[in-house]
């Protein structure tokens, strides 16, 4: 028995702070940018950059590349942004943000029994409702709130793809090393949205846009996936995306200690709840295999 190494965890807790710093961050961009763009342009810098690196320290072997893990998990990060961001549009920022992020822990559990033949165990099921309750709670008083069902559609398919880029990025780190694996992931991922920006990427060259973008690309992309896929290659893609709901809790309170935001009673219940699935994930685990931690093979 060996006790559970917690810095796997840590890292994906990172990776997740640094993902929720990208709505505050965004504020700081001129007005009537499509999100598109800025997904492309984000994952082009952080893609982009990795990529020159890992190609001049000869990481990527080009022939003999995981080309299928890394296409479907650049399609499914690429689908990702574009289905959450539409869904945004027709439900708000709140409901949007509870539905996609608050089911991606759930869809990603049953990909990983279903593909994998591997469940969750009894400690990430509680964490995992702590979790989705606490960000259910978080948003509920926050406004912007329509109940639309095709925005909700869109959401709840967003949701199934950040699950199910957790799982083939977890796949592709088996085969391939962390920082090769997010350069190929996010250049191919900018590829396939760029067509889809409208905006292209001019935009980006004005002071007021600039540092910003920089920040989401090389902080909030290429080192937060870096940290996401090296805390991955040692946890359950399940336990990874539940962690991964501390990404709202992080930009709901930047909104409230950098822009003045207000969160209610209910709101801070939330935060606490999202704070003890946390905590509950972190610190529950009794005992790990190998990379298989915190999973029991179906009997």
């Amino acid at each position: 028995m060996k006790t559970v190494n917690l810095l796997p965890y840590i890292f994906v807790l990172l990776a997740a702070m640094l993902w929720g710093t990208v709505g505050t961050t965004q504020t700081f961009l001129q007005e009537g940018v499509s999100s598109i763009a800025v997904g492309a342009v984000r994952s082009l810098i952080g893609g982009g950059l990795l990529l020159v690196v890992a190609i001049g320290m000869r990481k990527i072997q080009f022939k003999s590349w995981s080309w299928k893990w890394t296409i479907l998990a650049a399609v499914a990060i690429a689908l990702f942004q574009s289905l959450f961001f539409t869904s945004v549009r027709f439900t708000g920022v709140a409901i949007g943000t509870v539905v996609a992020i608050g089911s991606s822990p759930v869809f990603s559990g049953i990909i990983e029994w279903m593909f994998w033949k591997r469940r969750p165990n009894r400690v990430w099921g509680i964490a995992t409702i702590l979790s989705i309750v606490g960000c259910i709670l978080l948003f509920v008083n926050k406004g912007e709130a329509t109940i639309d069902p095709f925005g909700i559609l869109l959401a709840l398919c967003a949701g199934v793809m950040f699950a199910l880029y957790t799982n083939c990025s977890k796949q592709l780190t088996e085969k391939e090393e962390t920082l090769p694996a997010v350069a190929m992931t996010f250049t191919l991922c900018a590829l396939i949205l760029l067509p889809f920006s409208q905006d292209g990427v001019s935009w980006i060259f004005t002071s007021q846009n600039l540092i910003p973008m920089l920040f989401m690309g090389l902080a909030a992309t290429s080192l937060a996936y870096i940290f996401y896929l090296a805390g991955l290659e040692k946890i359950s893609s399940s336990s990874a995306v539940t962690l991964s709901l501390a990404e709202p809790l992080t930009a709901s309170m930047l909104g409230v200690f950098l822009l003045n935001e207000y969160l209610s009673p209910t709101s801070w219940i939330g935060v606490a709840m999202l704070l003890g699935g946390i905590i509950v994930l972190t610190v529950g685990g009794k005992r790990t295999s190998g990379k298989s931690v915190d999973r029991i093979p179906v009997e």
